[in-house]
């Protein structure tokens, strides 16, 4: 599983971070990334949560 965070959706809430650290992290100017290239498969549950709890729905699983 790959995961995206879209720049231009994004509006730095940090939810997708609190939901699953080991994936996703706050950049230097307040917006979320994707810091893996491919899911491990323990955070593939949080990472789901993640991409249907975002508020802009910049998240998306490819």
């Amino acid at each position: 599983m790959n995961v995206r965070v879209d720049d231009d959706r994004c509006g730095g809430h940090g939810v997708c971070c609190v939901l699953c650290p080991g994936v996703f992290q706050m950049t230097e100017d307040g917006y979320s990334v994707a810091y893996v290239s491919e899911v491990p498969a323990q955070h593939e549950e949080a990472v789901k949560k993640a991409v249907a709890q975002c508020p802009t729905k910049a998240i998306s699983i490819e």
